[in-house]
């Protein structure tokens, strides 16, 4: 992908031939010819260009989900198959870490408060929470690791995507891997930066979140450092923040309400396991919990790709809409523009 020219930011394209003076004995080009009696006609627009799963012009918001839903349904070994391996092991992980501190945290819940002093009592529970908290927080760790893994590795195969062009693991995965470790550090770097701005207030929070959207895409597509991802992410979204906000909260809700319909099923079952029991501990039974981690395997199989192409297509429509890209992306897919 490297090679393809439309990928590259503004200030590395190459610079256009400069239009060569008259000679001397020419005459000088005319600025206009004289108008007639009747005006020609306005151009027509011409065809849309289509190469792959969007047509090559400013998108419109239902055309980015259905494009994101096409890349999908046309590399759905890739996307799926990936998304299933990622989320697969972020819950078997948390779930053999926290197992071990399962049965100690319900007995600790259900002790008998006559056979033990309060104090004991408490630093039972303190003890399992804090080691149930830990596998948690590490199942929680290694899903931003994979979500930045496939997050990039979803980038590259989108990007082939725009121009029709097929891919297969081993090609995505080259051109991805140099831009992992400086993917990670950046997604690390925006997500301090975010959590500090939710800590000092919410809307700065997600202000910065927004305006820091499209680091992945162009980190990865036009091989750029970390910094001037940043920079770039910041370029194309402050004059289409709402724009920008408003797709990508769209694609947070239909993923959410996904992820509601498929673990629904599991929850339900992992509360007939219990008999629907009012207990508290309950929920934190070993038949709820591998439930629960099914439902969120599949669940994230489906959205973590879904989300990850809309954000990436939502940075090819903004390139197109500032920068003019769509006349680059058609020079790529063949077509010599428009």
């Amino acid at each position: 992908m490297s090679e393809t020219p439309g990928w590259s930011s503004p200030d590395q394209q190459p610079n256009q031939p400069q239009q060569q003076p008259p000679q001397h004995g020419q005459q000088p080009p005319q600025y206009g010819q004289q108008p007639g009696y009747y005006a020609p006609p306005p151009p027509q627009p011409g065809p849309t260009i289509k190469p792959g799963v969007i047509p090559l012009r400013p998108l419109a918001v239902g055309e980015i989900v259905d494009g994101a839903i096409t890349t999908m349904r046309k590399y759905p070994v890739l996307l799926l198959g990936a998304a299933a391996v990622v989320a697969a092991i972020t819950q078997i992980v948390g779930l053999l870490v926290q197992l071990p501190f399962l049965n100690d945290l319900t007995a600790a819940a259900t002790l008998d408060p006559n056979t033990v002093t309060q104090q004991e009592m408490l630093d039972r529970i303190t003890t399992s929470f804090i080691g149930f908290l830990t596998g948690t927080a590490l199942s929680v760790l290694l899903l931003l690791i994979g979500t930045v893994f496939l997050s990039g590795f979803i980038t590259v195969v989108v990007g082939h995507a725009v121009l029709g062009r097929p891919v297969t693991f081993a090609q995505a995965w080259d051109e991805f891997k140099p831009r992992l470790l400086p993917l990670l550090g950046a997604t690390l770097l925006s997500s301090l930066v975010v959590a500090v701005g939710v800590v000092l207030c919410i809307i700065p929070g997600i202000w910065v979140g927004v305006m820091f959207s499209l680091i992945g895409p162009a980190l990865v597509l036009e091989r750029c450092g970390v910094g001037a991802a940043f920079g770039r992410s910041r370029a194309l979204v402050k004059d289409a923040w709402w724009r920008t906000f408003g797709i990508l909260l769209l694609a947070a809700i239909i993923s959410g309400v996904i992820s509601w319909i498929i673990s629904l099923p599991f929850g339900l079952l992992g509360a007939a396991t219990t008999g629907f029991s009012d207990d508290p501990t309950a929920a934190l039974s070993a038949g709820s919990l591998v439930l629960s981690a099914i439902g969120g395997i599949i669940a994230q199989t489906i959205t973590l790709p879904f989300s990850s192409a809309v954000n990436v297509l939502v940075y090819v429509d903004r390139r197109m809409r500032a920068e003019g890209m769509d006349i680059e992306l058609q020079r790529a897919a063949g077509h010599g523009g428009i």
